[in-house]
This record gives C-alpha cells, sequence and structure tokens, in this order.
C-alpha cells in the first residue's frame, strides 16, 4: 500500500539545498536516481527537475524509515522529512550543487512504485532512440532532456520579456486556416460542417501578422506552432515552433537592429554569453562568392577562391572548357591538410558529388611543389599564380571544383562546412552571426516555367530594383534578411509589399493571374487598399535555436514530444487510423492502397 501525503508539504526543490540551507528541517519529494546499502547505512539519491540530493537513512535515527528504505528500487516515488547536514569529511562530491550536503531521513513515505525502466535514466546509458521516444516520459526525467526544457523556459519567458519591453504585444492567429500552396505541402483539416471543404494548418502566420500591421497594432509577435507536411532531415519537425515578429513604419535596418538585440538578450540570459553589436552584414552575392552558401559558418575562415580568369587558357581540358562556357572553377585551401589519405580524399570526391560536382580535383603542396593527378597540366606560371591566389604553403591540400556556378558554389560550400567539422574547427561554444541580405526576389522554375519567390511573394524588392519587375525579374534583389549562427539559418524575414499594385504586379510575375490572385489572396488586397502602413518582421526558429543553445545533436533532443523523420510519434502511435463513422461525418472516403 502506497503512502498519501496527509498533511506532509513539500518545503524545497531537492537540487536547490546548499549549504546555505545546513541544521534546517526540510521535506523533500521526488524520484529514487539510486540506493546503496552501506551495511546499515542506506544512502537514496533523490531527484527532482532541479537535480540529486542524498538521503542518509540510519538504523538507529528512525527503524521504521530504514525498513521503508530497504524496499526501494530505482524510480519509486517517495517523501522524506529530515535535517540539512554535513556529509562526512572525504565524501564532498564539489561538481554537485548539492554535494557539500546531505539530508539525515528521519520520516520516509512511498508515495508510489515503479516497474524497472526499459533503461537506465541516467546520461551514460546509450539507448536507441525509437525505445527513448516510446517511452519518452522517462526520457524526459533524464537530468539532459530535463535541462533543455528548463532553458526553453527560460528563451520563452525572455523573449516575452524583451519584446514587450520593446512595444511589442502578444497575439494570437488563427490555426485553423486557408490553404494556399505554395511551398511546402499543407497539412488539411476536413470540415465536418462544411462538407467537401478544408482547412489547413498554418506554415505561418504570414498573412494574419501583415494582417495586424494594416489594424494598426505597430507591433505584432506570437510564440508559435507552425506545420510543414515535407520530408524530415535531423533539424527539421512536421510542426515546429517559431518566434514570429512584425513590425509597422521601420526599414530593414530597424527590425535588424532590434532583432539582433533580441538574441543578444537571449544569449545572455540563457548563457551568459555577451555578444558584439551590430552583428556583421553579408550581401547574399558576397556570401556565395567567398563561403558557397548563403548560410555561412564564420568560426573558421577556408575562403573560396575562384580561379576562373587564371585557368581559362590552361592545359586542363576539365577547367578550361567550363571557364570557357561561362562556369566557374573554385578551390579552397585546407591548411595543414596534405595528410589526408587517398580514402579521404575518395570520400571527399564522393561527397561533393551528393551536390552535383562531377568531381574534385586535389593538390598536396610538397617541398617539391604540386603533388597531383592534375599537376602535369600546368606552366610554372600558372603553378605560381594558383598559388599565390590560394596562400598555399608546404603541407597545404587544395580543393578544386570546376562546374556551373550554382554546383560549383553549393558543393565546395558544403564541402568547406563538411571539413569544419571533421577537422574541429566549429567550436560549438564560438557563436558567430551574421545577416545575410540582398537575396534574389524570384528564381527561374524550369518545371514550373514560371518564376517562383525565393522567400515568399509578399516580399517586397528593392527600391532601386522595382524597374527591373517590368524588365529583368530574375535581376531584381528582395528586402530580405536572413540570420546565420554557425552555418544554420536561425531566422529570416523581409520587408513587405505594402502597395496593392506591387503586390498586384509580384502576383503575375509568379503566373498567378487576377483570378487565382482574388481566389487566394482576396483578403490581403482588400486589406492593402485600405491604408497599410509600410511594414516588415522576421520568424526565428525557437527550435533549431534551442538545438545550438543547448548544443544537442538532434532537434528531437529540444522538444517534448517530438515526431520521428517518418512524421509518427512512438509515444501515442499516431498517425492512427480512425473510425469509418468518423469518416462519414466527415464526408470522407478513403482509396484502399494495395499492399
Amino acid at each position: 500500500m502506497n503512502d498519501m501525503l496527509g498533511n506532509w508539504k513539500r518545503s524545497h526543490l531537492c537540487g536547490a539545498l546548499t549549504a546555505a540551507e545546513m541544521g534546517e528541517d526540510v521535506c523533500l519529494m521526488g524520484w529514487v536516481q539510486r540506493r546503496r546499502d552501506h551495511g546499515g547505512l542506506i544512502f537514496i539519491d533523490l531527484r527532482d527537475r532541479e537535480g540529486v540530493v542524498q538521503l542518509a537513512l540510519d538504523p538507529d535515527r528512525d527503524p521504521l524509515a530504514h525498513k521503508k528504505a530497504e524496499q526501494i528500487r530505482n524510480e519509486f516515488v517517495i517523501a522524506a522529512r529530515g535535517k540539512v547536514s554535513p556529509r562526512p569529511e572525504g565524501t564532498i562530491n564539489p561538481k554537485m550543487k548539492t554535494g557539500e550536503v546531505e539530508i539525515e531521513v528521519n520520516e520516509l513515505k512511498i508515495l508510489n512504485r515503479a516497474e524497472t525502466p526499459p533503461f537506465m535514466l541516467d546520461e551514460h546509458t546509450e539507448v536507441a532512440e525509437n525505445i527513448r521516444l516510446k517511452y519518452r516520459f522517462l526520457d524526459l526525467r533524464r537530468p539532459a532532456l530535463q535541462n533543455n526544457m528548463l532553458m526553453r523556459h527560460l528563451v520563452a519567458k525572455t523573449v516575452r520579456n524583451y519584446l514587450d519591453d520593446n512595444g511589442f504585444v502578444e497575439i494570437e492567429t488563427p490555426v485553423l486556416t486557408k490553404s494556399t500552396p505554395e511551398g511546402a505541402r499543407d497539412y488539411l483539416v476536413p470540415s465536418r460542417v462544411n462538407p467537401g471543404n478544408f482547412y489547413a494548418l498554418p506554415q505561418s502566420p504570414q498573412l494574419f501578422k501583415q494582417l495586424l500591421m494594416v489594424s494598426g497594432f505597430d507591433r505584432y509577435f506570437q510564440i508559435v506552432k507552425c506545420f510543414r507536411d515535407e520530408d524530415l532531415r535531423a533539424d527539421r519537425q512536421p510542426e515546429f515552433t517559431q518566434i514570429d515578429c512584425e513590425l509597422s513604419f521601420v526599414d530593414r535596418e530597424t527590425v535588424m537592429s532590434v532583432m539582433e538585440g533580441l538574441i543578444a538578450k537571449i544569449f545572455q540570459e540563457a548563457l551568459g554569453v555577451e555578444l558584439t553589436l551590430p552583428m556583421p552584414r553579408l550581401t547574399y552575392a558576397e556570401a556565395l562568392n567567398r563561403f558557397g552558401v548563403d548560410n555561412p559558418d564564420l568560426r573558421f575562415d577556408m575562403e573560396l577562391v575562384s580561379l576562373t580568369e587564371i585557368v581559362k587558357d590552361c592545359g586542363f581540358k576539365v577547367f578550361a572548357d567550363v571557364a570557357d562556357k561561362g562556369g566557374l572553377v573554385k578551390a579552397l585551401n585546407v591548411k595543414s591538410g596534405a595528410t589526408f589519405s587517398r580514402k579521404e580524399l575518395d570520400d571527399l570526391t564522393d561527397f561533393v558529388k551528393i551536390y552535383g560536382a562531377k568531381g574534385l580535383a586535389w593538390v598536396k603542396m610538397t617541398e617539391e611543389g604540386w603533388q597531383s593527378p592534375i599537376a602535369k597540366f600546368f606552366n610554372d606560371d600558372e603553378l605560381a599564380a594558383l598559388n599565390q591566389a590560394l596562400g598555399a604553403e608546404v603541407g597545404d591540400l587544395l580543393l578544386f571544383v570546376a562546374d556551373n556556378a550554382r554546383i560549383t558554389n553549393e558543393a565546395l560550400g558544403r564541402l568547406r562546412a563538411h571539413l569544419g567539422q571533421k577537422l574541429g574547427l566549429a567550436d560549438k561554444e564560438n557563436y558567430q552571426f551574421a545577416w545575410v541580405t540582398d537575396f534574389p526576389l524570384l528564381e527561374w522554375d524550369d518545371e514550373a516555367k514560371r518564376h517562383v519567390a525565393v522567400h515568399h511573394p509578399f516580399t517586397a524588392p528593392l527600391e532601386e530594383d522595382i524597374p527591373l519587375l517590368d524588365t529583368e525579374p530574375g535581376k531584381a534583389r528582395a528586402q530580405a534578411y536572413d540570420l546565420v549562427l554557425n552555418g544554420s539559418e536561425v531566422g529570416g524575414g523581409s520587408i513587405r509589399i505594402h502597395d496593392q499594385s506591387v503586390q498586384s504586379r509580384m502576383f503575375s510575375l509568379l503566373g498567378i493571374d487576377d483570378q487565382e490572385a482574388r481566389e487566394k489572396f482576396g483578403f490581403l488586397l482588400d486589406a492593402l487598399s485600405f491604408g497599410a502602413p509600410p511594414h516588415g518582421g522576421i520568424a526565428f526558429g525557437l527550435d533549431r535555436l534551442m538545438m545550438i543553445l543547448t548544443g544537442a545533436d538532434s532537434i528531437r533532443d529540444v522538444i517534448a514530444f517530438p515526431k520521428t523523420q517518418k512524421a509518427t510519434c512512438l509515444l501515442s502511435e499516431a498517425p492512427n487510423e480512425v473510425d469509418e463513422k468518423q469518416l462519414q461525418e466527415l464526408g470522407v472516403r478513403l482509396r484502399r492502397q494495395s499492399k
């Protein structure tokens, strides 16, 4: 029979006790992490979300409590009354907040018993992730995950306090909304009261937050759930959380300034790290030229170097042909990388092929000069020019890709990030931010035979590029900005189109005619015609930001109840089949697929 609480009231959290409480009578409640029997004396490590404290039970002090302690096993829920006392000499644990004290227990209650857990709930046990997710309620008892959730709470609290101090109003927007398929797939919800019609779960509150600016709220924010039905990776989930903001009467610099202040406050509160403001700015073109990607990791150098002019007339046909066709030849210098084995070089070649590169040329810098299969194709002047451009020294490894601009940049850019991790250049505790600006407004979709929005259809072009919409729309740049941290995009936004005529022109460029624009976005066009202020905003991926703040390897470790990479919940077994009657009420009939 389990003991009831009766008139017992918890006085402290376990992990909060220190030498400052020495001599106090306390009442603690929590889970048994470990029980140790030392020939009469029994020690119990009692755990709650704040940490662990040691209980000491002496049969001479309270025989009944000691007898109960003999029954206790790991993960039993217990309550204990006793006095905070100094640990015996030689048993102090300086690594624990509670390491100087123990509780001399004089009363004990077993509040609930526990089956033997399917895995040990400590930091040192390796457990398959599918088991962890199936028993997530146990996994969440582990200190690392509890600390992740507590830090997430602290970050959310910091966000609310900072934005409130800066004039933002927290407003909730609808979760059941209209499907406007652009980009990722929507999650659809059938309507029972409107048969044959569907809601969509929002991919973002984009349109509603713009309407709030038209409504005059001036500054809005929301920590909001969003949904995308897309293929998943380690840093993606079908439902995710955004810190979503919109501001009126602002330009890009104002938005970036206010938001980097928010990020600085988060890092100060969560990690005690002081960020240097303002954060660096890079244009999209500069980011691609120097780093190959628009989310560069700035924790290390190893920048890409363009060599197209140097090699355009060289004897190496691969390079010369690419240069002749208007492509790019680029390389990066891996300092002290000449020790790479042939297998490691073959692995790097396979890596760049993932991003479309046909191959990877390499050069090891030795005392005698170039050691490489391609060395014979270059004359002395070309070799000297390449060495100078790359800053090549003895012991370095030079890696080359030649292809069209997109493939060359992405393949080498991804290779640079990969090498940064492989060589230990990307220190997790070194936080390097940058704003990337001046993205292309549109890009051409060969399959659809039309332009598509790089960000979304509501992003404003740079004012000086508006005339290009009529002549060369592919060259127009957007008033967009991404915040990049250590090679990950943690936030993105833009100044929005607030003029109805410009918005209509944008829809036209995207192949959306007037009738389709009215069907999908009529309410937005109406709103823009009733005095919309200039406005812009941003959304930060809270899950991805928490992954970086906690040093977690997977986004699932910063979400309480995450989905798998197949978008399933192993704990609740969602998604699941529903009763035929429910489907009939919704007017939905399933087409059974043959197995």
